[in-house]
Formats: structure tokens, sequence, C-alpha cells
């Protein structure tokens, strides 16, 4: 065994498929990606070279641009009221005494759900004539709202769908921060007389700042990269007002088989979401390490 170990050709073995797998399933789909990117490619004739006019469409493309509006949206939802719902929420529940791990359980249940589950689930809760708001508004003399059909209503719906989706994941890696910090140190602001508010303004929030960062920082992205809960539930509609930019880039190469286009775009969606990240990480991003 010993010398079976020592032998190069052992490592290999165990090595080289999981490099053929990963070239063949990773970077062989992202160059071709790249290289389709300045075609005009759709998918079953030759392709032509047709060098950066798929990028230069993008930018003057007034259906794309309302896109990446979209996703400025989801980006200030996310970081702007999502966060400090979270942060309040993690606060609330790492200070029951009974059921914690109930509440536990039930905020991050909805995270491991499909999101086609989750777009169907919602999709009643919005339904105009049986849904459950609609009850709700009726009771009070209110006419129903048409959430996913007017532009107006359908990206607030998507909004608070996806947050409803995704709040429970972060709500537990919060709480999970805010669980290690020692009894120790809160005692000791009690004894000084600080309230609850103070010591979870002045002492917790500080102490759980870059698990908090590190929150941010996967909003962003998952503001970026948000496109199935928009597929299930409106399909970039009603006249696009829920479009984001991949729900744009998946309905131009697969419904209207324009692929290279299509990757063209998938460049500009990673590189928007390389760039905000990065801004991000070089701005606030910065946490020192917090030891107790």
């Amino acid at each position: 065994m010993k010398n079976t170990l020592k032998n190069p050709a052992a490592y290999l073995m165990f090595i080289i498929p999981t490099i053929v797998m990963y070239g063949l399933f990773f970077l062989y789909p992202m160059f071709s990606s790249v290289f389709y990117a300045f075609t005009n490619w759709n998918g079953l004739d030759e392709t032509r070279f047709i060098g950066l006019d798929n990028f230069k469409t993008a930018f003057v493309d007034e259906s794309f641009r309302s896109a990446i509006y979209n996703n400025m949206y989801f980006i200030l939802f996310s970081v702007g009221l999502q966060v400090p719902f979270i942060i309040l929420f993690a606060l609330l529940i790492s200070n029951v005494k009974k059921l914690k791990g109930f509440y536990k359980t039930t905020v991050f249940m909805p995270s491991i759900l499909s999101t086609s589950v989750i777009g169907i689930l919602w999709g009643f809760i919005y339904d105009p004539d049986i849904g459950p708001i609609a009850a709700f508004l009726g009771f009070f003399g209110i006419d129903p709202i048409y959430w996913l059909a007017e532009s107006r209503w359908a990206m607030i719906a998507i909004l608070i769908t996806n947050a409803w989706q995704w709040v429970g994941f972060y709500i537990v890696l919060i709480l999970a921060a805010i669980l290690a910090i020692p009894r120790e140190i809160e005692e000791a602001a009690s004894i000084d007389g600080a309230t609850a508010t103070q010591r979870a303004w002045y002492l917790t929030v500080p102490l759980i700042k870059p698990i908090i960062s590190v929150v941010v920082m996967l909003s962003i992205a998952g503001a970026m990269r948000v496109v199935d809960i928009v597929l299930v539930m409106t399909k970039g509609g009603p006249a696009g007002s829920t479009e984001v930019m991949a729900s744009y880039m998946v309905n131009k190469a697969i419904n209207y088989g324009d692929y290279g286009y299509g990757t063209a775009l998938s460049i500009i969606i990673f590189a928007f979401a390389l760039v905000f990240t990065a801004i991000y990480q070089i701005t606030l991003g910065k946490s020192e390490r917090i030891e107790y």
C-alpha cells in the first residue's frame, strides 16, 4: 500500500479522469461560448464570424437595457431592504428561548424548495380570483390586483417571491455567526446596563460584520444571476417589465434561436457580475478578522 501511494501513476489514475471531466463539461463549453459570441450562429447553420457586432447590438438594445435596470432593482431590493430584514430576523430568533430549532428550520425551508414549486405556490397566492391576497383585499372591499399581469405590480411580486425563497438561507448564516459570539460578552454588556436594543446595535452587529459582508456580496451575485423565478412566473412579461439579463439571454438563445447573440449576452452578464462584486469587495466589503 505504501509503495502504491509513492507511485505518481497512482495519483494520475485519480486526477486524470477528474481533469478530463472538468475540461469536457466546464472548460470546453466556456471557451466555445466565447467563440460563438463573435458569430451569428443560430444553432443549426454554419457559423459566420461577425466580430464585435453582437456586443455592439447588446448595448444599443433597448430591451436588454431595460433588463439591466431590472437587475439593478433586484440589487437595490436585496441590499437595501432584504439584508436589514435578514439581520433583524436573525437577531429576533437568536433571543428566542424556546423552539429555536423550529424557527430556524421554518425560515430555511423555502430555500430548499424547487423554484418551480415556489413559482406555482406564489402564482396561486397572487391569483386575482382565488388567491388568499385577493380574498383578503376583498374582505375590505378592495378590487383584486392582477399582480403578475400588470406592469406596475409584476416586478414587485417577483421581488417579494425571490426574497421569500432566499432570506431563510441568509438568516441561518447570520444566526450562526450570532450564536458563535461568547455569551460572556453579552452578559458583561447587560451587567453594565445596556438594553437589548443597545446590545444588538453596538455589540452584536459590529461583531458579525464579516458575515454580513458575505451576505451582501452573495445577495449582489444572486441578483445578477436571477433567472429561474422570472421564467417560471412571468417569462419576462408583461411587456418585458420583469425581464432580467439572464432571462433575456435565455429567450434570445432558446426561443429565438439566436445563439451567437445569446452567448455574447452571457459574457456581458458575467462581466457585470464580476465588476459589481469586485467594486463591493474593494470599497465596502473589506472587514477585519474578529477574534473573541
